[in-house]
């Protein structure tokens, strides 16, 4: 098991290597070697999960070099959850980006997608907090390709204004990585779990601003208010599949949270204590109403989905901010969720800028195929917003009774209550306007960012079935998917099974200490017991 912890990594790097150097001319190969790629990928996050489920921490050293001086890679539940979902989602976004042709609309598709998905999975796996940030630039450099996939005058300034926002996220990460490394004098996250108890009293300040660094960074990437304005264009003017499988990218920024603020800066510790809740709380609030509220005024159907992935972070944020046992499960279960709602919207959008031209919420003449794609819309749009009997109004519910606790836990109902109700209404007057208002006959609207739309395939449109089936299976599952996820947030606040699984117990670093000290002892031997002889003009001198 512990051996295949690194293909997840592995699989999508040779593959995405052998598309830009052998296949990049033939465009049946490049699709081949990209669907054989996602299918290893997700045959070995199944794999994966199946042995963390068993609750053991595994810890792959690269290369053979001991932790903390070696790079290691960490699979637990978490881990190998989050690289399931991303295989899973990146298989079904790869099928419809194929369906519909989307991968032929701009160079090096498949490439860029491979390495993207490497850097979700090194992101996910890694145990060394430098090599987040590596991973983390993994995924964006591809992501920024795959933005502007297909060109246009829009896309083009959107991703421009991606790339100047995660550069800026990018530097406050390396601000906040020479700080953590001055302080704790290591960068492995399960050192650094170990010495954060130990620190002096005077490192405290140092250990607070490298914290809200760190925050700041993951809220970054997951569009937490203040820093959101990045994703409602970008995610409106990306080409569909891609959109879709950005779904999954703004929950690395919520996975390095629950990651780092469990194991390294747990509210436990002192120098923190409860400032990262106290702060992340009510932004999470505030975001998930501004979110909501977007939704209502987003002029388009993708703005629309846009910002309702902003108000999903929103309540995805103020579970994992209440940092318990409950509301962390709860969030997971709902991150599971969301996710998958949000891609399939995305796809939804695509299929409504293929029959209209756009997706201005504006009325047009009819379109083709409109009653199976309203219900699409309409599925998917009861999942984005928790309405029953969906798994949103479960992950919902599942959140509002872990708050329950909480002294601010009336504010926290009322903002889920309320944005839900926004949401609702905002989602029925869009479907309204698209599939059942009277139609003028008007030309389409030039307002839709000029992006170009997508096509009518039917094994589209099966690609997105087969997406709400996954959402109905997380409904359907929610028991075992709910002990789960648990688990998987009791072993979270479990720090020692993580530090011993990586660094070893006291018993075993106790034992290397001494077999390292033993060997030290004979080369020392070695070096000054029996005599050296060497030869020095023909003549052998001894020593």
């Amino acid at each position: 098991m512990v051996h295949w912890i690194v293909a997840p990594v592995i699989i999508p790097a040779l593959f995405g290597a052998m598309i830009i150097l052998t296949m990049r001319h033939d465009t049946l190969l490049q699709r081949v070697g990209s669907l054989v790629s996602s299918v290893l990928s997700l045959a070995v996050a199944i794999a994966l999960l199946v042995g963390a489920g068993t609750g053991e921490v595994f810890s792959y050293e690269l290369g053979s070099w001991p932790a903390p001086f070696g790079i290691v890679l960490v699979l637990d539940r978490l881990s190998a959850m989050m690289v399931l979902l991303t295989a899973v989602l990146g298989l079904v976004v790869l099928c419809y980006a194929i369906a519909t042709n989307w991968d032929q609309r701009g160079r090096n598709f498949h490439a860029l997608f491979q390495f993207q998905i490497m850097g979700l999975f090194g992101a996910m796996l890694t145990g060394d907090i430098f090599n987040l940030f590596v991973f983390f630039e993994i995924l964006l450099i591809a992501s920024y390709g795959l933005m502007t996939h297909g060109g246009g005058r829009m896309r083009m300034r959107g991703g421009v204004q991606y790339v100047i926002y995660n550069l800026a996220g990018s530097t406050l990460f390396l601000f906040a990585l020479g700080t953590l490394y001055a302080v704790f004098g290591t960068l492995n996250m399960a050192d650094l779990a170990e010495r954060a108890p130990q620190l002096p009293a005077s490192d405290e300040a140092l250990v607070r601003v490298t914290a809200v660094l760190l925050l700041m960074v993951f809220v970054l990437k997951g569009a937490l208010l203040p820093m959101h304005f990045w994703l409602p264009n970008t995610y409106a003017l990306a080409p569909a599949p891609v959109a879709a499988l950005f779904a999954v990218m703004t929950k690395v920024g919520a996975y390095s949270v629950i990651r780092v603020f469990t194991l390294i800066f747990p509210t436990t510790l002192g120098a923190v204590g409860g400032l990262v809740a106290d702060v992340m709380v009510p932004a999470a609030m505030v975001t998930l109403a501004v979110g909501m509220i977007g939704v209502l005024g987003g002029g388009t159907l993708a703005r629309t989905v846009s910002f309702g992935v902003i108000g999903s972070m929103g309540t995805l944020f103020l579970a994992i901010g209440t940092f318990t046992e409950t509301s962390i499960a709860a969030g997971l279960y709902y991150l599971l969720h969301s996710t998958l709602a949000s891609a399939a919207l995305f796809l939804v959008v695509d299929q409504v800028r293929a029959r209209r031209g756009n997706s201005t919420l504006l009325p047009q003449s009819p379109m083709e195929g409109a009653g199976l794609v309203s219900t699409l819309f309409f599925v998917s749009a009861i999942a984005i917003a928790g309405m029953p009997p969906l798994s949103g109004f479960l992950g919902k519910l599942m959140i509002m009774q872990a708050i329950r606790v909480e002294d601010w836990w009336v504010w926290g109902w009322a903002f889920i209550l309320c944005t839900s109700l926004i949401a609702v209404v905002g989602l029925s007057r869009a479907g309204s306007v698209l599939f059942w208002r009277p139609f003028d006959n008007a030309s389409p609207q030039d307002d839709d960012f000029t992006v170009v739309p997508g096509t009518t395939a039917p094994l589209g449109t099966a690609v997105m079935g087969a997406l709400l089936a996954l959402i109905v299976l997380l409904t359907v599952a929610a028991g075992p998917v709910t002990r789960y996820v648990q688990a998987t947030s009791a072993q979270l606040f479990d720090t020692q099974t993580y530090i011993y699984a990586v660094l070893g117990s006291p018993e075993e670093r106790a034992a290397r200490a001494a077999a390292e000290e033993a060997l030290a002892d004979d080369l020392h031997g070695a070096d000054h017991g029996a005599p050296v002889r060497r030869e020095t003009n023909g003549h052998e001198e001894g020593y």
